[in-house]
């Protein structure tokens, strides 16, 4: 199976696996067009500009009239104007729907808008995916040796603290403490990753936060 993490972070998100799946469309659409004609499946997480780019799926159905997209029922009703709800495939948690030679899964994430992860299992060969971004916890998901976990690590919890007080105390606004809130720190997914993840497994930290 190939990854690529065609963009990460706040200035977009797009991730494509084994060249057929784009997970998240949150970059401009240049820099998918040269795997456009692979895509077989587009999986949604939620409405934010820096996962859904809405410029990047009107040019990706105008290029693929008939690409499918999955996401939970939060996505449909900003979805609907811009792709043909024959397109679309409505997902539930933690239910499994199967396609030709994979099957995806996506399940609840916490973060201040309705927000999902996705589990896909590639069937020939046997082989499973994590993607989870933009929550503040990964508490009762559960993802014992699987084989790739995409996965955010936005800070470091003792960093982010030093900045969001320096900042406070000069009565400036602190993105570090919304952060703490809505986004993984590397600490908090390397505890979780350590209750999952086998010896074999392979792990990819995204949405990881640059200071300006």
């Amino acid at each position: 199976m190939t990854c690529n993490v065609i963009g990460t972070g706040s200035s977009g998100n797009a991730v494509i696996l084994d060249k057929h799946i784009l997970i998240d469309c949150g970059v401009p659409f240049k820099q998918l067009q040269s795997f456009v004609k692979d895509l077989r499946l587009v999986l949604l997480t939620h409405k934010h500009g820096d996962h859904f780019h809405e410029a990047t799926i009107r040019r990706l159905v105008e290029t693929r009239p008939t690409l499918r997209f999955a996401m939970c029922d939060w996505m449909v009703p900003l979805a609907v104007g811009m792709i043909q709800p024959s397109n679309i495939d409505i997902m539930h948690g933690d239910k499994e729907y199967h396609y030709s030679g994979f099957s995806v899964s996506p399940f609840d994430l916490v973060h201040d808008v309705p927000n999902c992860g996705w589990r896909i299992h590639f069937r020939d060969p046997d082989y499973k995916v994590l993607y989870a971004t933009d929550t503040g916890t990964m508490d009762g998901v559960s993802a014992n040796n699987y084989d790739y976990y995409l996965v955010e690590a936005n800070h470091d919890e003792a960093e982010l603290e030093i900045r969001a007080q320096e900042k406070l105390s000069r009565g400036e606004f602190s993105y570090e403490s919304r952060a703490a809130l809505n986004h993984l720190s590397r600490q908090k997914v390397d505890r979780w990753l350590m209750e999952n993840a086998g010896d074999s497994s392979r792990v990819v930290y995204l949405h990881q936060h640059k200071e300006e």
